[in-house]
């Protein structure tokens, strides 16, 4: 088979479409035949040298991934051969094949098409994991999405909307905050020119957000705390700001709120399939029912992995960025 290789860590020139041994399903997992994969921040991260993928995982980059099973390993039950699915990973997306854990795989939702599927799975799982198992955003309450435009945010903006939620969220420019808007987000702040802490409390009559998804870590650390309502809960997914920072603990003490950080690539697979099992159950209804969908900014050749690279880069993008076969 062919996958994206990287032969040694750098720039988006470092990804080489090559030739590999061909991927071999295990006890308990399936073969799937890639229509596409997605690009996310952690592949540039592995891209550069800084986030080897966990033991045991494959070497190549690629979250998530939609296509078609067709073999399965000893032990797997529940799926057959031909079957479209899409598939939260630990590694191995960018390529022709891979073998997948049977309990992280998702049958394509209704509505969607197999290709436009390879957004939804490592942005779904990290949404609903860490905005609803750990932080229990519920009705009512105000969710401040950092980074809105993004593949997470313009996913979080849609979930927290179906269940009720205010959505507030951070991009930058008029026109990223539009599209923020066109999914359901109520307050829009531009941080390139607004203070998010401000125009939170602002629009909450001085409450704050009840939760806040977090991708800044140390950077927005503090400020997140100021923009905590009384029993707010900060979960923190990404640490583009920065991974070293500083909490004032009375601050916290005084709003009785919670900071947790979480990631999702390393867990061990029970978990992963517990996570995978509440968003067929929750999520995918939703998807069926045309209430949550994905957002895809554009579709590039697998062989072009490293266009997608820089277009995350630059941050240009809206939604997802998806390599397809």
């Amino acid at each position: 088979m062919y996958a994206i290789t990287i032969p040694e860590p750098g720039g988006p020139e470092a990804l080489q479409w090559a030739e590999v041994p061909d991927a071999v399903p295990g006890e308990g997992e399936v073969l799937v035949e890639v229509a596409a994969s997605a690009v996310n921040r952690a592949d540039l991260l592995q891209r550069q040298g800084f986030y080897n993928p966990p033991p045991g995982a494959s070497p190549y980059p690629g979250l998530e991934c939609s296509g078609r099973i067709s073999a399965l390993g000893p032990g797997v039950s529940g799926w057959s051969v031909g079957d479209e699915v899409c598939a939260l990973l630990a590694g191995g997306g960018y390529a022709e094949q891979v073998a997948v854990p049977a309990g992280q795989l998702l049958p394509v939702p209704e509505g969607v098409g197999l290709v436009e599927a390879a957004a939804l799975p490592e942005v779904v799982c990290t949404v609903w994991s860490n905005v609803f198992m750990v932080a229990h955003l519920r009705p009512g309450e105000t969710l401040l999405v950092h980074g809105g435009a993004s593949g997470i945010g313009t996913m979080a903006i849609q979930l927290a909307k179906a269940v009720g939620a205010r959505v507030a969220v951070t991009a930058g420019g008029k026109e990223k905050l539009e599209r923020c808007a066109e999914l359901g987000a109520d307050i829009l702040i531009d941080y390139r020119e607004q203070d998010f802490v401000e125009e939170l409390r602002a629009a909450t009559d001085g409450a704050g957000a009840d939760v806040i998804l977090d991708i800044m870590g140390a950077k927005y650390l503090d400020r997140n705390i100021k923009a905590l309502a009384v029993n707010g809960r900060l979960a923190i997914i990404g640490l583009q700001g920065g991974v070293k920072g500083e909490i004032d603990l009375n601050a916290l003490l005084r709003k009785r709120a919670a900071v947790t950080a979480t990631s999702l690539r390393a867990r061990p697979l029970g978990e992963k399939a517990a996570i995978v099992a509440a968003v067929r159950e929750h999520v995918w209804p939703l998807v069926a029912a045309g209430r949550v969908r994905p957002v895809v900014d554009r579709q590039l050749p697998m062989s072009s992995a490293a266009q997608g690279h820089r277009v995350l880069e630059e941050s240009g993008h809206v939604g997802k960025v998806l390599l397809t076969v």
